[in-house]
């Protein structure tokens, strides 16, 4: 039973939250450093790993998180956007925050007078670190918002580990016009004396990257030792291929790589560099068991197989490069109807073109967000680089048919052997899991 004493029910704190601006006349680090000053800066004692990036961000953080995990110790995880709830941003243990914590602990934010007019982001932080701290937390893993240097995250501190997953061109806007000057907004969680491991980039963002932690560390005189610059080796990349994993694609073994490669440095450093065979068998238990059960939704996600339908969270160029090369590894000599939303500030150009060798047709949908693509446009748009595409007014009706039906009534199914991927903006697959959740409400 709600709390009458609070200002806010749940659904208004989650609401005032999700409609506060995105982005402000402050940088995120600047708001986030002096809301989290005024809240008595609740992230100290609690150690945290940073991870930034373009692509894999949420996937690396998730697998991190379940090898973390099988340590015994609790967990805390920050991640963004939701895809269907906005508890599903802060979890312990892979738990979502209880709704009456976000209730109280949103009343709280939202009854301060901040110095700095916070942003929705500015507000899920601080939410976040409160609840970690209150739940006694030994480990926080926060994911960046887009950035790096200027992300509100990067107020809370120094990691015991910096992670950089998969740069690419995306948020061009905000965070500059080329790969390496994104690269470099990116390389700003590496902190002196930290050690930061780095999946396999462009040569060149690889270059911004250790000069970046080069020119940092070299006047580092705080620490005797000084740290190291990790890459994900392909000893590493077919280590973690190998390992037996619920996430389908490619690409989520370099996610494994870079989680399992942050988790030994981050485990070497805890045990004071223990090598006896008892441990080394124990931390390799812990590594096989969290990559084992690590889900992530949205993200290559098989969510029937008669039909064939599979939702991926790829929402720009590199990302949807990325699902392409999963689908031909995965279902090789086949063609894909596709089912693509897209935001319009998204370089969806890129995105068609990198589906075109695999494309049946494409039908087009309008996701609930005021930065949409209008289904018609993207349609248009598909159908002038000699493709078929329809564009629908009603994403519901074009999901639907797609979704498992209950048990009772699977014989009268038929497979057709046709397979059909949805891809996009994480608004449009948070749509489809939110009605994947409900059910198909025509045999409900």
């Amino acid at each position: 039973m709600e709390d009458k004493t609070m200002k806010y029910s749940y659904e208004e704190v989650t609401d005032v939250i999700q409609n506060t601006r995105r982005f402000g006349n402050y940088t995120g680090y600047e708001v986030s450093k002096q809301m989290l000053e005024q809240l008595g800066n609740p992230q100290s004692g609690i150690p945290f790993v940073h991870i930034a990036g373009t692509n894999g961000k949420g996937s690396t953080t998730a697998f991190l998180c379940k090898i973390l995990e099988q340590t015994g110790k609790k967990i805390g995880m920050f991640t963004s956007p939701h895809l269907i709830d906005f508890e599903e941003r802060i979890r312990i243990n892979g738990q979502c925050i209880p709704r009456e914590d976000v209730t109280r602990i949103g009343n709280r934010l939202l009854e301060m007078n901040f110095k700095l007019p916070p942003t929705m982001f500015d507000y899920c932080l601080a939410m976040a670190v409160l609840y970690f701290k209150e739940q006694e937390c030994d480990l926080m893993v926060m994911e960046t918002g887009i950035g790096g240097r200027y992300d509100s995250t990067n107020a809370l501190g120094k990691p015991k580990v910096a992670v950089i997953t998969k740069i690419g061109l995306d948020h061009m806007a905000v965070l500059g016009n080329t790969i390496e000057e994104i690269a470099g907004e990116k390389a700003g969680i590496i902190k002196p004396g930290v050690p930061v491991v780095v999946q396999r980039q462009e040569v060149s963002v690889r270059n911004v990257l250790w000069n970046y932690f080069s020119r940092i560390n070299s006047a580092n005189t705080e620490d005797e030792i000084q740290p190291e610059f990790y890459e994900v080796s392909k000893e590493d990349l077919q280590y973690a291929a190998s390992l037996p994993k619920k996430m389908l694609g490619d690409f989520q073994a370099e996610n494994a790589a870079a989680a399992i490669l942050a988790f030994r440095v981050l485990y070497s450093r805890e045990e004071k560099e223990k090598t006896d065979k008892e441990e080394i068998e124990k931390t390799e238990q812990y590594i096989r068991d969290g990559i084992a059960q690590t889900f992530w939704k949205g993200r290559m996600e098989l969510v029937n197989e008669n039909p064939f339908f599979l939702i991926d969270g790829a929402h720009n160029s590199h990302g949807v490069h990325a699902l392409a090369e999963s689908l031909e590894s995965l279902y090789p000599e086949e063609r894909f109807h596709f089912i693509m939303g897209v935001m319009a500030d998204k370089d969806y150009e890129n995105m068609i073109e990198e589906l075109l060798p695999l494309a049946i047709d494409f039908v087009t949908v309008t996701p609930d967000c005021s930065r949409a693509l209008q289904s018609k446009e993207l349609a248009s748009c598909i159908e002038a680089k000699g493709v078929r595409a329809v564009y629908a007014e009603d994403m519901a009706s074009v999901i639907q048919p797609l979704l498992p039906v209950k048990a009772q009534n699977t014989e009268n199914s038929s497979e057709t052997g046709e397979k059909t991927v949805a891809f996009g903006s994480l608004y449009f697959i948070g749509a489809i899991e939110a009605l994947l959740e409900k059910g198909n409400i025509n045999n409900s």
